[in-house]
């Protein structure tokens, strides 16, 4: 009786995450694109600033890997590996959102300078990456929680769902910068 208190405790204080956390990350990386941006970044800091978006690149890239690689391991009943390449993925993650808040908190928005189909084909990429990862974040946090909490049942259900959209924002990431990349001003 005593441990049933405690588990729904704990996922009552997970839920109460997932949802605070599912507002928080858009609402925040959305307030990035309105708020303004320093008047003056530091010389000493704009070589590595002007690097993030490749660096976000690669570590959406390297999150795609991982995904993959912890599908697999689990369709081979490799649990342990499973569970600590989910954990990387989910450490890769939080380490892209640190970044991309850091690059658009500091650095002017870049736009598109493509025109027609190209364009047409880069803000579609762009408005389903975006959508999907607003959708990711609680079935991400979601996934994790039960697997912590040991309901594999439950989890096995949402990380069905989980798993390909979070590979689909993982390689749109991708996508987005390499179609944008020409785009970007780097400031010396």
């Amino acid at each position: 009786m005593n441990s049933e208190i405690k588990n729904f405790s704990a996922e009552r204080k997970a839920k109460r995450f997932v949802i605070l956390a599912s507002i928080f990350i858009p609402v925040a990386v959305t307030a990035l694109y309105f708020l303004p941006k320093p008047g003056h970044v530091p010389a000493s800091l704009r070589p590595v600033l002007n690097n993030l978006p490749s660096f976000n690149a690669i570590v959406n890239g390297t999150t795609a890997v991982v995904l993959v690689a912890a599908f697999i391991a689990i369709r081979r009943k490799n649990i342990t590996l499973h569970r600590r390449l989910m954990t990387s993925a989910l450490v890769l993650s939080v380490l892209f959102l640190l970044s991309y808040i850091t690059y658009h908190f500091t650095m002017q928005h870049t736009s598109h300078g493509g025109e027609g189909t190209i364009k047409t084909v880069y803000l579609t990429v762009l408005l389903t990456h975006i959508l999907c990862s607003i959708i990711i974040v609680p079935l991400v946090l979601i996934s994790y929680t039960r697997a912590l909490a040991q309901r594999f049942d439950r989890h096995r259900k949402i990380a069905r769902i989980t798993l390909p959209i979070w590979i689909y924002v993982a390689v749109t990431g991708v996508i987005v910068y390499l179609m944008i990349s020409p785009y970007y001003s780097h400031n010396p």
